[in-house]
């Protein structure tokens, strides 16, 4: 067995992968129409890690390929997954375990990947230093599987100490600061070298080239026992019975003592006498050294034996025959080095059987893009649809005015024309004035449901810096995590785009109650009976108008009117509809350039897929300001022919244009009132998945408070407490009775935490991973006519995020807010966990 120190293993904790992973992909990449099931996936990821992370101290060949294929694993997820969207808290032990009194943490726990894959990587590193010192020095397998993996963890701790500050952001714990990082990393050069030596030896090269291979492992050790020395690492250097700084210096000495004895055996062959005494005195003091430093008497002790040997003969040769001057050991020709351990630099790709569990989930850039083009995709349907509905509101408006074309059917002056008996059937058939009145009276409720929400998650990110900023300040210094002021701004900027979004919600609810009462009256009467409905129609004689070719090319105007609106039904339904899935152009793009142009294949895509439609909005635009005139032309003739009538037949029109109003007034309510309820559902299910990912953000920074609090408390409770000793002058007093325990009862210097977690909104299974940013500037209510988005069959279009057509942000396919339970409760006398 080779003489070689293997690094210990960072000792990981058991956590739940699978809950906030199951919902971070639900959240990011499933939609209501295509939903996406990775339980499966996600379950062997789980036991993955498990099996890697633990076989790995069993220290066998077998277990570096698991923690391979974990670290490809991790590597495929950081380039899929949304960085700030894991809340998942990773807690690693110092592999070392010398943090606390030494200047150093126990533990860290920190929600990233990357700090999970850079603990993953330590281990990596250090197991291949266990295996490799484990392998048997007396194959030539054995010795090459051993430097090629002390020469691949010397590259993965050079990496990690370049990049560990990078990717934590924190103070690490002792095992990874820089410093330690690269003194391990030059201790596992030194050992490669080390094993190539042997291998020359074994092999029996040339004496000049086991010398200078020799030299250059002296070397090696050299620079990794000058970075070992630092004063911030003795301690962690102390391994039980091992001292690592005495075998570093000791296989230091050695290896500059077997250097100098192979290169007098190339003076003893170039007859250089001198120069061969001299080097085999500077050996076996070397040698000599080596035994003291490292505490073993018998080390290195065949090289003692063969050197003083060689050296009993070279000087009776010198002092018989050749009488060479033996030169200063300090004023030898210096050895040539030959390098052949290298720190290998690590691989993109780990394990060559390891295969992406997730390999369907699309790269970050492309969930990026997917989103972009969602938001651009949606300003463009949601302004050609407003061009058409207020073109149509306008339309509605104007012929009410003209009491068109009631006017056309009423003949008589007596009946109730026929396109009134019409609108009153619709309104009835869509549930007249008792369904306004229940949706109307919902409002308010999921009004205050939002906003209680809302003001939840303030009260939590509020607390949860309050709290850093108290420990902060009394900790000073030593309270080293990322402070919450740091961490929250997304969230405090979210809440405050989340009120912005409710208050012009409360301004569009205003303007939906204040439709509602203008029309009130007439809507009464269409939900009455006919009957009813008869009496409140003024009655009047026939005019005899209805039948004059005025009466004639208005009926034929309004056949146009009824072909322009069916017309845009249809434009809006196909603007509406699905069109095609932008993921296969991205990934494209992303594939043949590295990069994604997102803005110009937006752009071109959204051309290609809606600018017929945009075009036929505009024809439909032009076409209604030409109806329009001539419609108002043929009416002051119609009007004029009909100018006969008394004050009964104004009093009549004047009602009949009331009730074609409140028609219209209810038509538009009910779309204003069902999408308004969409709307406040919709943003529920936003809210809840906000809270839930604030809450999983206060869940695991709890965590990182409790170890470092665990960390500081531990420290005190090791500062020595035993009884001072009695001065001189007290020396023939009473004795002072011992230090009493109520002083080691003193209150903690950190608030004590109470147990209870606040009753969760939502459903239980709701994904706390779902909130997705909205589009700037976005108005829930955009146009004045009609304050809510449109009804759709699809997700309904101009709500305040991206529709969840595309991959990214998605967040359909959870389950309806609870309508009850409101606002929900805490449970008496206790606190959330993250005060």
């Amino acid at each position: 067995m080779a003489d070689l120190l293997a690094v210990p293993l960072k000792k990981p904790s058991d956590i739940d992968v699978i809950k906030p992973l199951r919902n971070l992909v639900a959240s990011v990449y499933s939609t209501s129409d295509k939903p996406v099931d990775y339980t499966e996936e996600i379950s062997e990821f789980s036991k993955l890690r498990n099996s890697a992370l633990w076989k790995a101290f069993e220290k066998y060949e077998s277990s570096l390929e698991l923690i391979y294929c974990y670290y490809d694993q991790l590597c495929a997820m950081e380039a899929k997954i949304p960085a700030h969207e894991v809340q998942i808290p990773f807690k690693w032990k110092d592999a070392f375990d010398r943090g606390s009194l030494f200047g150093g943490r126990l533990s860290l726990t920190i929600s990233s990947l990357a700090y999970e894959k850079v603990c993953v990587m330590f281990n990596i590193a250090a197991l291949q230093s266990c295996v490799a010192a484990n392998q048997t020095m007396e194959t030539d397998e054995g010795r090459k599987l051993a430097a090629k993996l002390l020469q691949q963890s010397a590259g993965i701790f050079g990496h990690l100490k370049s990049n560990v500050l990078t990717s934590i952001h924190q103070d690490p714990t002792p095992d990874l600061k820089p410093e330690t990082l690269g003194a391990l990393s030059a201790l596992m050069l030194a050992q490669a070298q080390e094993i190539f030596v042997q291998k020359a030896i074994q092999d029996r090269m040339k004496d000049a080239v086991i010398a200078k291979l020799s030299a250059q492992c002296d070397e090696l050790y050299s620079e990794a026992y000058k970075q070992m020395q630092k004063e911030s690492l003795h301690p962690l250097w102390e391994r039980g019975d091992c001292d690592w700084l005495a075998v570093v210096g000791g296989k230091q000495a050695a290896y500059r003592g077997v250097a100098q004895f192979y290169q007098s055996l190339v003076c003893n062959a170039d007859k250089k006498v001198g120069e061969e005494i001299s080097r085999l005195q500077y050996a076996l003091e070397l040698f000599k050294t080596a035994q003291q430093t490292m505490g073993k008497a018998t080390y290195f002790q065949d090289y003692v034996n063969r050197a003083q040997k060689a050296l009993t003969e070279s000087k009776k040769d010198n002092d018989f025959i050749y009488h060479e001057k033996v030169p200063n050991a300090k004023d030898l020709p210096a050895i040539g080095k030959a390098p052949l351990a290298k720190a290998l630099p690590v691989t993109e790709k780990m394990s060559q059987s390891s295969k992406d569990l997730f390999e369907n989930l699309v790269p970050v850039p492309v969930l990026q893009a997917m989103a972009a083009y969602s938001v651009r995709k949606t300003e463009l349907v949601n302004t050609e649809i407003m061009k058409l509905r207020e073109a149509t509101q306008l339309l509605n408006s104007i012929l009410a005015s003209l009491n068109l074309p009631a006017a056309l059917e009423d003949s008589t002056g007596a009946e109730i024309p026929q396109s009134v008996k019409d609108k009153a059937e619709s309104v009835k058939s869509s549930g007249g004035l008792g369904e306004l009145q229940k949706m109307l009276q919902e409002l308010p409720e999921l009004l205050q449901r939002n906003q209680e929400i809302l003001n939840e998650c303030n009260r939590m990110v509020k607390e949860e810096e309050d709290s850093d900023t108290q420990l902060r300040n009394q900790f000073k210094e030593k309270w080293t995590r990322t402070p919450s002021a740091k961490l929250t701004d997304t969230f405090k900027a979210n809440v405050v785009k989340y009120q912005t979004i409710i208050t012009n919600a409360i301004e569009a609810d205003k303007k939906v109650r204040g439709k509602f009462e203008n029309h009130l009256e007439g809507i009464q009467l269409l939900d009455g009976d006919l009957s009813a409905l008869q009496a409140a129609l003024p009655s009047c004689g026939s005019s005899g108008a209805s039948k004059s070719s005025a009466a004639c090319q208005l009926r034929q105007l309004m056949e146009t009117v009824e072909s322009i609106k069916a017309e845009r039904d249809v434009i809006e339904s196909e603007l509406n509809s699905p069109t095609s899935d932008m993921q296969d152009q991205f990934l494209s793009a992303l594939a043949q350039d590295g990069a994604i142009n997102e803005a110009n294949i937006s752009v071109e895509a959204l051309g290609h897929n809606y600018g017929s439609l945009s075009k036929q909005v505009k024809d439909s635009l032009t076409r209604q300001e030409s109806l329009v005139a001539e419609i108002q032309r043929v009416n002051t003739d119609f009007c004029k022919e009909k100018s006969g009538a008394g004050a009964a037949a104004m009093q009549r029109e004047e009602m009949l244009k009331k009730l074609a109003a409140a028609h219209d007034g209810f038509m538009e309510l009910q779309v204003n009132l069902k999408e308004g309820s969409r709307f406040y559902n919709d943003l529920t299910n936003l809210l809840v998945n906000f809270q839930n990912k604030v809450s999983d953000f206060c869940f695991a920074r709890k965590t990182e408070k409790d170890e470092l609090l665990k960390d500081l408390t531990s420290d005190l409770s090791k500062v020595s407490s035993g009884t001072p000793s009695i001065p001189a002058h007290h020396a023939d007093s009473t004795p002072a009775a011992p230090m009493s325990a109520p002083a080691a009862q003193a209150a903690p210097p950190y608030p004590v935490q109470q147990q209870g977690m606040p009753l969760p909104y939502g459903q239980p299974g709701v994904n706390p991973y779902a909130y997705a940013p909205m589009p700037t500037g976005y108005n829930p209510y955009a146009y004045p006519q009609a304050p809510y988005p449109q009804q759709q069959h699809a997700p309904a279009f101009n709500y305040p995020y991206p529709p969840p057509q595309t991959g990214y942000p998605q967040q359909g396919g959870f389950p309806a807010y609870p309508p009850t339970g409101y606002p929900p409760q805490q449970p008496p006398n206790q606190q959330p966990p993250w005060q």
